[in-house]
Protein backbone atom coordinates (compact mmCIF):
# COMPACT_ATOMS: atom_id res chain seq x y z
CA UNK A 1 0.00 0.00 0.00
CA UNK A 2 1.24 3.49 -0.91
CA UNK A 3 0.18 7.14 -0.57
CA UNK A 4 -1.18 8.85 -3.69
CA UNK A 5 -2.53 12.36 -4.28
CA UNK A 6 -4.43 13.47 -7.38
CA UNK A 7 -5.61 17.04 -7.52
CA UNK A 8 -6.38 20.40 -9.08
CA UNK A 9 -5.40 23.78 -7.66
CA UNK A 10 -5.20 27.47 -8.49
CA UNK A 11 -1.63 26.80 -9.66
CA UNK A 12 -2.68 24.41 -12.42
CA UNK A 13 -6.31 25.19 -13.22
CA UNK A 14 -8.27 28.28 -14.35
CA UNK A 15 -10.83 29.38 -11.76
CA UNK A 16 -13.65 28.75 -14.25
CA UNK A 17 -12.74 25.04 -14.28
CA UNK A 18 -11.71 24.78 -10.65
CA UNK A 19 -15.08 26.01 -9.46
CA UNK A 20 -16.76 23.20 -11.42
CA UNK A 21 -14.61 20.62 -9.64
CA UNK A 22 -15.06 22.04 -6.12
CA UNK A 23 -17.31 19.87 -3.95
CA UNK A 24 -18.88 20.32 -0.53
CA UNK A 25 -21.67 18.93 1.62
CA UNK A 26 -23.42 15.83 0.32
CA UNK A 27 -21.47 15.97 -2.95
CA UNK A 28 -18.20 15.74 -1.02
CA UNK A 29 -19.45 12.76 0.98
CA UNK A 30 -20.52 11.02 -2.23
CA UNK A 31 -17.14 11.69 -3.85
CA UNK A 32 -15.39 10.14 -0.82
CA UNK A 33 -17.42 6.96 -1.03
CA UNK A 34 -17.23 6.73 -4.82
CA UNK A 35 -13.43 6.72 -4.66
CA UNK A 36 -13.36 4.41 -1.64
CA UNK A 37 -15.40 1.76 -3.44
CA UNK A 38 -12.62 1.06 -5.93
CA UNK A 39 -10.71 -2.15 -5.23
CA UNK A 40 -7.34 -0.38 -5.46
CA UNK A 41 -8.24 2.25 -2.83
CA UNK A 42 -8.01 1.27 0.84
CA UNK A 43 -8.39 4.75 2.36
CA UNK A 44 -9.30 8.20 1.04
CA UNK A 45 -9.82 11.80 2.19
CA UNK A 46 -10.54 14.90 0.12
CA UNK A 47 -9.30 18.44 0.72
CA UNK A 48 -11.77 20.68 -1.13
CA UNK A 49 -11.38 24.46 -0.75
CA UNK A 50 -11.83 27.51 -2.92
CA UNK A 51 -8.27 27.02 -4.19
CA UNK A 52 -7.94 23.24 -4.53
CA UNK A 53 -9.59 19.87 -4.84
CA UNK A 54 -7.16 17.13 -3.79
CA UNK A 55 -7.83 13.45 -3.26
CA UNK A 56 -5.40 11.68 -0.90
CA UNK A 57 -5.56 7.91 -1.00
CA UNK A 58 -3.84 4.82 0.38
CA UNK A 59 -3.72 2.60 -2.68
CA UNK A 60 -2.67 -0.91 -3.63
CA UNK A 61 -1.66 0.01 -7.19
CA UNK A 62 -0.47 3.36 -8.57
CA UNK A 63 -2.11 3.19 -12.00
CA UNK A 64 -5.32 1.68 -10.65
CA UNK A 65 -5.57 4.41 -8.02
CA UNK A 66 -4.92 7.24 -10.48
CA UNK A 67 -7.50 5.89 -12.91
CA UNK A 68 -10.15 5.45 -10.22
CA UNK A 69 -9.67 8.93 -8.76
CA UNK A 70 -9.54 10.64 -12.16
CA UNK A 71 -12.74 8.90 -13.29
CA UNK A 72 -14.60 9.93 -10.14
CA UNK A 73 -13.40 13.55 -10.36
CA UNK A 74 -14.51 13.61 -13.98
CA UNK A 75 -18.01 12.36 -13.14
CA UNK A 76 -18.45 14.79 -10.26
CA UNK A 77 -17.15 17.85 -12.12
CA UNK A 78 -18.68 17.05 -15.50
CA UNK A 79 -15.33 17.91 -17.11
CA UNK A 80 -14.28 15.79 -20.10
CA UNK A 81 -11.38 13.45 -19.38
CA UNK A 82 -9.04 15.20 -21.81
CA UNK A 83 -9.74 18.59 -20.19
CA UNK A 84 -9.33 17.26 -16.67
CA UNK A 85 -6.09 15.44 -17.55
CA UNK A 86 -4.44 18.67 -18.72
CA UNK A 87 -4.82 20.26 -15.31
CA UNK A 88 -4.48 17.34 -12.87
CA UNK A 89 -1.28 16.75 -10.94
CA UNK A 90 -0.28 13.42 -9.43
CA UNK A 91 2.16 12.80 -6.57
CA UNK A 92 3.14 9.38 -5.23
CA UNK A 93 4.88 8.09 -2.13
CA UNK A 94 7.56 10.55 -0.95
CA UNK A 95 6.34 13.29 -3.31
CA UNK A 96 2.78 12.86 -2.00
CA UNK A 97 3.97 13.25 1.59
CA UNK A 98 6.04 16.31 0.66
CA UNK A 99 3.07 17.86 -1.16
CA UNK A 100 0.70 17.49 1.80
CA UNK A 101 3.28 18.96 4.19
CA UNK A 102 3.82 21.86 1.77
CA UNK A 103 0.07 22.48 1.59
CA UNK A 104 -0.26 22.34 5.39
CA UNK A 105 2.49 24.95 5.76
CA UNK A 106 0.69 27.36 3.42
CA UNK A 107 3.40 27.34 0.74
CA UNK A 108 0.99 26.08 -1.92
CA UNK A 109 -1.73 28.62 -1.13
CA UNK A 110 -2.74 31.53 -3.34
CA UNK A 111 -1.54 33.80 -0.54
CA UNK A 112 1.65 32.34 0.90
CA UNK A 113 1.40 31.40 4.58
CA UNK A 114 -2.38 31.70 4.99
CA UNK A 115 -3.58 29.85 8.06
CA UNK A 116 -7.03 28.63 7.03
CA UNK A 117 -5.62 25.59 5.26
CA UNK A 118 -4.77 23.87 8.56
CA UNK A 119 -8.41 23.97 9.62
CA UNK A 120 -9.47 22.79 6.17
CA UNK A 121 -7.11 19.79 6.32
CA UNK A 122 -8.33 18.99 9.83
CA UNK A 123 -11.95 19.13 8.63
CA UNK A 124 -11.12 16.86 5.68
CA UNK A 125 -9.66 14.25 8.02
CA UNK A 126 -12.59 14.51 10.43
CA UNK A 127 -15.12 13.98 7.62
CA UNK A 128 -13.19 10.99 6.24
CA UNK A 129 -13.06 9.45 9.71
CA UNK A 130 -16.78 10.02 10.25
CA UNK A 131 -17.55 8.44 6.87
CA UNK A 132 -15.20 5.50 7.50
CA UNK A 133 -12.95 6.21 4.51
CA UNK A 134 -9.79 7.11 6.46
CA UNK A 135 -7.81 4.52 8.39
CA UNK A 136 -4.46 4.28 10.14
CA UNK A 137 -2.29 5.30 7.19
CA UNK A 138 -4.08 8.55 6.28
CA UNK A 139 -4.72 9.41 9.92
CA UNK A 140 -1.01 9.15 10.77
CA UNK A 141 0.01 11.07 7.65
CA UNK A 142 -2.53 13.87 8.12
CA UNK A 143 -1.85 14.26 11.84
CA UNK A 144 1.86 14.55 11.03
CA UNK A 145 1.06 17.16 8.35
CA UNK A 146 -0.94 19.21 10.86
CA UNK A 147 2.00 19.12 13.28
CA UNK A 148 4.35 20.25 10.50
CA UNK A 149 2.02 23.13 9.62
CA UNK A 150 1.87 24.27 13.24
CA UNK A 151 5.65 23.94 13.58
CA UNK A 152 6.21 26.09 10.47
CA UNK A 153 4.05 28.86 11.90
CA UNK A 154 5.64 28.62 15.36
CA UNK A 155 9.28 28.54 14.25
CA UNK A 156 9.14 30.90 11.25
CA UNK A 157 7.44 34.13 10.20
CA UNK A 158 5.55 32.48 7.35
CA UNK A 159 2.12 33.38 8.76
CA UNK A 160 3.16 37.03 8.96
CA UNK A 161 4.94 36.98 5.62
CA UNK A 162 1.75 36.09 3.80
CA UNK A 163 -1.61 37.67 4.57
CA UNK A 164 -4.88 35.79 4.30
CA UNK A 165 -7.13 36.15 1.26
CA UNK A 166 -9.37 38.39 3.33
CA UNK A 167 -6.44 40.61 4.31
CA UNK A 168 -5.28 40.93 0.72
CA UNK A 169 -8.82 41.71 -0.41
CA UNK A 170 -9.26 44.44 2.19
CA UNK A 171 -5.93 45.99 1.23
CA UNK A 172 -7.26 46.24 -2.32
CA UNK A 173 -10.49 47.70 -0.96
CA UNK A 174 -8.59 50.54 0.70
CA UNK A 175 -6.96 51.35 -2.63
CA UNK A 176 -10.41 51.60 -4.23
CA UNK A 177 -12.54 53.31 -1.57
CA UNK A 178 -10.06 54.78 0.92
CA UNK A 179 -9.40 54.04 4.57
CA UNK A 180 -11.78 51.48 6.10
CA UNK A 181 -12.51 53.03 9.52
CA UNK A 182 -16.01 54.43 9.49
CA UNK A 183 -17.03 52.59 6.32
CA UNK A 184 -20.19 50.47 5.95
CA UNK A 185 -19.80 46.78 5.00
CA UNK A 186 -22.13 43.99 3.91
CA UNK A 187 -21.00 40.40 4.46
CA UNK A 188 -22.97 37.79 2.52
CA UNK A 189 -22.81 34.35 4.14
CA UNK A 190 -22.16 33.18 7.70
CA UNK A 191 -19.68 30.33 7.28
CA UNK A 192 -16.04 30.15 8.34
CA UNK A 193 -14.76 32.50 5.61
CA UNK A 194 -17.53 34.98 6.36
CA UNK A 195 -16.69 34.82 10.06
CA UNK A 196 -13.06 35.57 9.26
CA UNK A 197 -14.06 38.44 6.99
CA UNK A 198 -16.40 39.90 9.61
CA UNK A 199 -13.76 39.75 12.34
CA UNK A 200 -11.13 41.27 10.04
CA UNK A 201 -13.47 44.10 9.05
CA UNK A 202 -14.20 44.87 12.70
CA UNK A 203 -10.48 44.94 13.54
CA UNK A 204 -9.91 47.28 10.58
CA UNK A 205 -12.33 49.80 12.10
CA UNK A 206 -15.42 49.19 9.95
CA UNK A 207 -18.24 50.30 12.23
CA UNK A 208 -21.38 49.37 10.31
CA UNK A 209 -21.35 45.67 9.48
CA UNK A 210 -24.43 43.90 8.13
CA UNK A 211 -24.48 40.10 7.78
CA UNK A 212 -26.88 38.44 5.32
CA UNK A 213 -27.45 34.70 5.33
CA UNK A 214 -30.01 32.14 4.23
CA UNK A 215 -30.32 30.95 7.86
CA UNK A 216 -31.06 34.15 9.75
CA UNK A 217 -30.12 32.72 13.16
CA UNK A 218 -26.52 32.21 12.03
CA UNK A 219 -26.40 35.71 10.59
CA UNK A 220 -27.66 37.11 13.90
CA UNK A 221 -24.98 35.29 15.92
CA UNK A 222 -22.20 36.47 13.62
CA UNK A 223 -23.46 40.06 13.44
CA UNK A 224 -23.87 40.30 17.22
CA UNK A 225 -20.24 39.24 17.71
CA UNK A 226 -19.12 42.54 16.13
CA UNK A 227 -22.01 44.77 17.14
CA UNK A 228 -23.59 44.64 13.68
CA UNK A 229 -27.01 43.68 12.45
CA UNK A 230 -28.39 40.74 10.45
CA UNK A 231 -30.74 40.43 7.48
CA UNK A 232 -32.03 37.43 5.52
CA UNK A 233 -30.37 36.61 2.20
CA UNK A 234 -33.38 38.11 0.43
CA UNK A 235 -32.39 41.48 1.88
CA UNK A 236 -29.04 41.66 0.06
CA UNK A 237 -30.32 43.83 -2.80
CA UNK A 238 -31.56 46.50 -0.42
CA UNK A 239 -28.33 46.56 1.61
CA UNK A 240 -25.90 46.95 -1.31
CA UNK A 241 -26.88 50.59 -1.80
CA UNK A 242 -25.95 51.43 1.80
CA UNK A 243 -22.60 49.60 1.76
CA UNK A 244 -19.18 50.91 0.79
CA UNK A 245 -17.76 47.39 0.79
CA UNK A 246 -19.39 44.01 0.07
CA UNK A 247 -17.74 40.68 0.91
CA UNK A 248 -19.49 37.57 -0.39
CA UNK A 249 -18.59 34.02 0.75
CA UNK A 250 -21.62 31.80 0.03
CA UNK A 251 -20.47 29.50 -2.81
CA UNK A 252 -23.94 28.12 -3.49
CA UNK A 253 -23.44 27.77 -7.25
CA UNK A 254 -25.74 30.67 -8.18
CA UNK A 255 -25.11 34.41 -8.10
CA UNK A 256 -26.05 35.91 -4.74
CA UNK A 257 -25.24 39.34 -6.19
CA UNK A 258 -26.39 40.01 -9.74
CA UNK A 259 -25.65 42.80 -12.19
CA UNK A 260 -29.22 44.06 -11.83
CA UNK A 261 -28.88 44.35 -8.04
CA UNK A 262 -25.68 46.38 -8.23
CA UNK A 263 -26.87 48.54 -11.12
CA UNK A 264 -29.99 49.50 -9.14
CA UNK A 265 -27.88 50.23 -6.04
CA UNK A 266 -25.52 52.53 -7.98
CA UNK A 267 -28.20 54.67 -9.67
CA UNK A 268 -28.60 57.21 -6.90
CA UNK A 269 -25.15 57.18 -5.29
CA UNK A 270 -21.92 58.99 -6.03
CA UNK A 271 -19.52 57.07 -3.80
CA UNK A 272 -17.60 54.04 -5.15
CA UNK A 273 -18.47 50.44 -4.30
CA UNK A 274 -15.91 47.69 -3.72
CA UNK A 275 -17.04 44.06 -4.00
CA UNK A 276 -14.85 41.16 -2.80
CA UNK A 277 -16.00 37.72 -3.97
CA UNK A 278 -14.21 34.98 -1.99
CA UNK A 279 -16.58 32.18 -2.95
CA UNK A 280 -16.02 29.10 -5.07
CA UNK A 281 -18.16 28.81 -7.18
CA UNK A 282 -18.48 32.57 -7.63
CA UNK A 283 -21.19 34.51 -5.78
CA UNK A 284 -20.99 37.71 -7.83
CA UNK A 285 -21.84 38.19 -11.49
CA UNK A 286 -18.56 39.29 -13.18
CA UNK A 287 -20.64 41.62 -15.39
CA UNK A 288 -20.75 44.19 -12.55
CA UNK A 289 -17.23 45.21 -13.59
CA UNK A 290 -18.84 47.14 -16.44
CA UNK A 291 -20.73 49.40 -14.05
CA UNK A 292 -19.24 52.86 -13.32
CA UNK A 293 -17.89 53.26 -9.80
CA UNK A 294 -17.79 49.52 -9.08
CA UNK A 295 -14.63 47.51 -8.39
CA UNK A 296 -14.89 43.73 -8.25
CA UNK A 297 -12.08 41.51 -6.97
CA UNK A 298 -12.61 37.75 -7.04
CA UNK A 299 -10.43 34.66 -6.84
CA UNK A 300 -9.86 34.65 -10.58
CA UNK A 301 -8.59 38.24 -10.66
CA UNK A 302 -6.35 37.50 -7.67
CA UNK A 303 -4.96 34.51 -9.53
CA UNK A 304 -4.36 36.52 -12.72
CA UNK A 305 -2.66 39.34 -10.79
CA UNK A 306 -0.31 36.86 -9.12
CA UNK A 307 -1.29 37.81 -5.60
CA UNK A 308 0.48 35.58 -3.11
CA UNK A 309 3.42 34.96 -5.41
CA UNK A 310 5.22 38.27 -4.89
CA UNK A 311 8.15 37.51 -2.61
CA UNK A 312 10.09 40.15 -0.74
CA UNK A 313 13.26 39.51 1.27
CA UNK A 314 11.50 38.69 4.53
CA UNK A 315 9.04 36.37 2.87
CA UNK A 316 11.79 34.63 0.91
CA UNK A 317 13.66 33.95 4.16
CA UNK A 318 10.51 32.54 5.80
CA UNK A 319 9.78 30.33 2.79
CA UNK A 320 13.34 28.97 2.81
CA UNK A 321 13.04 28.17 6.52
CA UNK A 322 9.71 26.42 6.03
CA UNK A 323 11.13 24.36 3.17
CA UNK A 324 13.92 23.20 5.47
CA UNK A 325 11.34 22.13 8.06
CA UNK A 326 9.34 20.27 5.40
CA UNK A 327 12.43 18.39 4.17
CA UNK A 328 13.32 17.41 7.74
CA UNK A 329 9.79 16.28 8.56
CA UNK A 330 9.40 14.30 5.33
CA UNK A 331 12.56 12.36 6.22
CA UNK A 332 11.30 11.81 9.77
CA UNK A 333 7.92 10.57 8.56
CA UNK A 334 9.40 8.21 5.97
CA UNK A 335 11.90 6.87 8.52
CA UNK A 336 9.11 6.16 10.98
CA UNK A 337 7.10 4.37 8.30
CA UNK A 338 10.06 2.23 7.25
CA UNK A 339 10.86 1.42 10.88
CA UNK A 340 7.26 0.40 11.53
CA UNK A 341 7.57 -2.26 8.83
CA UNK A 342 10.05 -4.23 10.97
CA UNK A 343 8.06 -3.88 14.20
CA UNK A 344 6.10 -7.14 13.77
CA UNK A 345 9.37 -8.99 13.15
CA UNK A 346 10.99 -7.52 16.26
CA UNK A 347 7.94 -8.37 18.37
CA UNK A 348 7.87 -11.89 16.94
CA UNK A 349 11.56 -12.39 17.78
CA UNK A 350 11.13 -11.25 21.37
CA UNK A 351 7.95 -13.30 21.74
CA UNK A 352 9.67 -16.44 20.48
CA UNK A 353 12.61 -15.84 22.84
CA UNK A 354 10.21 -15.47 25.77
CA UNK A 355 8.51 -18.76 24.83
CA UNK A 356 11.87 -20.55 24.72
CA UNK A 357 12.85 -19.12 28.12
CA UNK A 358 9.57 -20.19 29.74
CA UNK A 359 9.78 -23.68 28.21
CA UNK A 360 13.37 -24.22 29.40
CA UNK A 361 12.61 -22.90 32.89
CA UNK A 362 9.63 -25.26 33.15
CA UNK A 363 11.91 -28.14 32.12
CA UNK A 364 14.49 -27.07 34.74
CA UNK A 365 11.89 -26.92 37.55
CA UNK A 366 10.76 -30.43 36.69
CA UNK A 367 14.32 -31.62 37.23
CA UNK A 368 14.83 -29.77 40.53
CA UNK A 369 11.37 -29.75 42.08
CA UNK A 370 12.78 -28.98 45.53
CA UNK A 371 14.24 -25.61 44.54
CA UNK A 372 12.92 -22.89 46.84
CA UNK A 373 11.14 -19.76 45.66
CA UNK A 374 14.13 -17.46 46.11
CA UNK A 375 16.35 -19.73 44.00
CA UNK A 376 13.72 -20.00 41.28
CA UNK A 377 13.32 -16.21 41.15
CA UNK A 378 17.07 -15.63 40.90
CA UNK A 379 17.49 -18.17 38.11
CA UNK A 380 14.41 -16.86 36.23
CA UNK A 381 15.58 -13.23 36.39
CA UNK A 382 19.13 -14.15 35.37
CA UNK A 383 18.01 -16.14 32.30
CA UNK A 384 15.63 -13.39 31.20
CA UNK A 385 18.36 -10.73 31.59
CA UNK A 386 20.76 -12.76 29.49
CA UNK A 387 18.21 -13.19 26.71
CA UNK A 388 17.23 -9.52 26.83
CA UNK A 389 20.85 -8.42 26.51
CA UNK A 390 21.45 -10.79 23.61
CA UNK A 391 18.37 -9.48 21.79
CA UNK A 392 18.88 -5.80 22.52
CA UNK A 393 21.57 -5.06 19.93
CA UNK A 394 20.02 -6.91 16.96
CA UNK A 395 16.50 -5.55 17.59
CA UNK A 396 17.68 -1.95 17.97
CA UNK A 397 20.00 -2.28 14.99
CA UNK A 398 17.39 -3.80 12.68
CA UNK A 399 15.07 -0.85 13.39
CA UNK A 400 17.89 1.58 12.61
CA UNK A 401 18.77 -0.25 9.40
CA UNK A 402 15.12 -0.29 8.37
CA UNK A 403 15.25 3.48 7.75
CA UNK A 404 17.93 3.04 5.09
CA UNK A 405 17.20 2.11 1.45
CA UNK A 406 16.42 -1.59 1.22
CA UNK A 407 16.16 -1.77 5.00
CA UNK A 408 13.25 -4.20 4.89
CA UNK A 409 15.64 -6.97 3.83
CA UNK A 410 17.16 -7.01 7.32
CA UNK A 411 13.78 -7.83 8.82
CA UNK A 412 13.40 -10.54 6.20
CA UNK A 413 16.78 -11.98 7.21
CA UNK A 414 15.69 -12.11 10.86
CA UNK A 415 12.49 -13.91 9.94
CA UNK A 416 14.44 -16.48 7.93
CA UNK A 417 17.18 -17.02 10.52
CA UNK A 418 14.83 -17.45 13.46
CA UNK A 419 11.86 -18.96 11.58
CA UNK A 420 9.53 -16.18 12.74
CA UNK A 421 5.91 -15.52 11.95
CA UNK A 422 5.38 -11.73 12.34
CA UNK A 423 1.70 -12.11 11.42
CA UNK A 424 0.97 -14.21 14.51
CA UNK A 425 -1.51 -12.22 16.67
CA UNK A 426 0.13 -13.42 19.88
CA UNK A 427 3.49 -12.17 18.64
CA UNK A 428 2.19 -8.71 17.88
CA UNK A 429 -0.04 -8.15 20.89
CA UNK A 430 1.50 -10.33 23.59
CA UNK A 431 4.63 -8.29 24.24
CA UNK A 432 5.54 -4.66 24.41
CA UNK A 433 8.01 -3.78 21.69
CA UNK A 434 11.42 -2.66 22.89
CA UNK A 435 11.91 1.03 22.04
Amino acid sequence: MSILVVGLSHRTTPVSLLERATVSGDALVKLLHDVHRDEDVAEVLVVSTCNRVEVYAHVARFHGGVTAITDVLGRHSGLPHEVLARHLYVHYQERAVQHLFTVACGLDSMVIGEQQILGQIRSALRLAQEEGTAGTALNELTQHALRVGKRARTETAIDRAGASLVGVGLSLAEQAIGQLPGKQALVVGAGSMSSLATATLARAGVTGIVVANRTLERAVRLAESVGGRAVPLTGVAGEIGRADLVVSCVGAGTYSITEEMVEAAMRDRRSPLFVLDLAMPRDVDPAIRRLPGVTLVDLESMQQDGLGSEIDGGRAKAIWEVKQIIAEEVDAYLDSQRASVVTPTVVALRSKAAEVVEAELARLWSRIPDADTRTRDEITNTVRRVVDKLLHAPTVRVKQLATSPGGAQYAHALRELFDLDPQCPDAVTGLEVER
